[in-house]
């Protein structure tokens, strides 16, 4: 190969929305929201703020997308857990809190983006604090489903006290101020389907 000649990028053999996205998470998620420009966005995905403008209304319209993308990964672990453990609710819990467990290693890095992003908009009528809040409702709604099916007495009590905990870990292992998040993480959550289990639940149900 000449010398003078270029290797075509990786970014560059993407789709132009993906490479967009990609791009977009990437400096969201180590800059902030609102110190990223569109033209900063454009130079990392290797294209130009028109093109991002022919995807993507406005800035905020982008920042939207990239949650929704991060919500959905986040709802197919819910997805995997069922798919793993079929009818063993109170083990798809504990597949949930797993999932969050070997997450947490990134975190102490860039931090959770969701914890990351409200903080950053304050505006409730934002876009993308409205898919924040939505996904978080969709969250809770199907990790009760989850606790009713297991058997578990109070069943949203449960759930707030899971809750709780995983995101109380993703917090503490983005300042420091814990050790061993994961370990105890997975322990307090299997603490917290115990406690809820109901006399007819078998404990074979609720320990995984």
């Amino acid at each position: 190969m000449p010398a003078t000649a270029r290797r075509p990028s990786r970014v560059a053999k993407l789709p132009p929305r993906e490479r967009i996205l990609d791009a977009a998470e990437e400096l969201f998620q180590s800059e902030g929201i609102r110190r990223v420009s569109v033209q900063a966005i454009a130079e990392k995905a290797e294209t130009t703020k028109m093109a991002i403008y022919r995807h993507f209304d406005t800035k905020d319209a982008l920042v939207a997308e990239w949650l929704r993308i991060v919500a959905a990964d986040y709802q197919a672990a819910f997805d995997r857990a069922e798919a793993e453990h079929p009818g063993r609710p109170a083990e798809q819990i504990l597949a949930l809190a797993r999932f969050i467990a070997d997450g947490l290693p990134a975190l102490s890095h860039r931090g959770c983006p969701f914890i990351n992003s409200l903080a950053e908009l304050p505006d409730r009528a934002h876009p993308a604090r409205q898919v924040i809040e939505q996904h978080k409702a969709r969250q809770t709604r199907r990790l009760v489903g989850l606790c009713t099916d297991a058997g578990l007495t109070d069943p949203e009590q449960a759930a707030a006290e899971i809750t709780f905990v995983l995101e109380g870990a993703q917090v503490s292992m983005q300042n420091g101020s814990i050790d061993q998040v994961g370990d105890r993480l997975m322990r307090i959550v299997a603490a917290v389907v115990d406690q809820h289990r109901s006399p007819a639940t078998t404990p074979r149900a609720a320990t995984g």
